[in-house]
C-alpha cells in the first residue's frame, strides 16, 4: 500500500488561523509606522527648506514673498521684489513634495512667525489640525 502524503484540511485551517492572528497584531503596527515615517519626512523637509530660506534671507535681506513662493529657492524669480544677489544654481536643486504628494507652502508674512513653511498634511487642506509647519515641528518629532 502506498501512503499519500500531504496536508489535511484541518492542518491548513490551523495554519491560516495562526497567520491571521499574527497579521492582526503586526499590520496595525506597520500602518502606524508608515504614518509616523511620513510625518517625520515632512519635519525633515521643512527643516531643510528653513535652512535654504535662511541662506536666501542672509543674501537678499528678506524671505521670498508668498507670491514668489518656495520656487524662489530654485530659480530666480521675476516677481517683485527681485532678489539682488541670487545665488548661482539656486539655494536648493529642486523642491520636494510632502509625503502626501502636495507642494510645501510658504507664507510671508506668516501667521505663526516671521514666515511659515508648512505641509497641508494628510487631508491636503491648509489651516486644519493636521498641518505640519515650522511652528509645530516639536509636536511631530517623535
Amino acid at each position: 500500500m502506498k501512503r499519500v502524503s500531504g496536508f489535511s484540511l484541518l492542518e491548513v485551517m490551523v495554519v491560516l488561523v495562526i497567520i491571521g492572528i499574527i497579521a492582526s497584531m503586526i499590520v496595525p503596527n506597520i500602518m502606524g509606522s508608515q504614518d509616523t515615517a511620513k510625518r517625520q519626512k515632512a519635519v525633515i523637509d521643512i527643516g531643510s527648506l528653513e535652512s535654504a530660506l535662511a541662506l536666501y534671507r542672509s543674501q537678499n535681506y528678506d524671505y521670498p514673498t508668498t507670491e514668489q513662493g518656495l520656487e524662489a529657492l530654485v530659480e530666480q524669480t521675476t516677481i517683485e521684489p527681485i532678489p539682488r544677489r541670487f545665488q548661482e544654481g539656486g539655494y536648493i536643486k529642486r523642491l520636494p513634495t510632502d509625503p502626501w504628494g502636495n507642494d510645501y507652502q510658504l507664507l510671508n508674512p506668516g501667521e505663526h512667525g516671521k514666515m511659515d513653511v508648512f505641509s497641508m498634511g494628510p487631508d491636503g487642506e491648509a489651516g486644519t489640525d493636521d498641518d505640519i509647519g515650522n511652528w509645530n515641528l516639536a509636536e511631530h518629532q517623535q
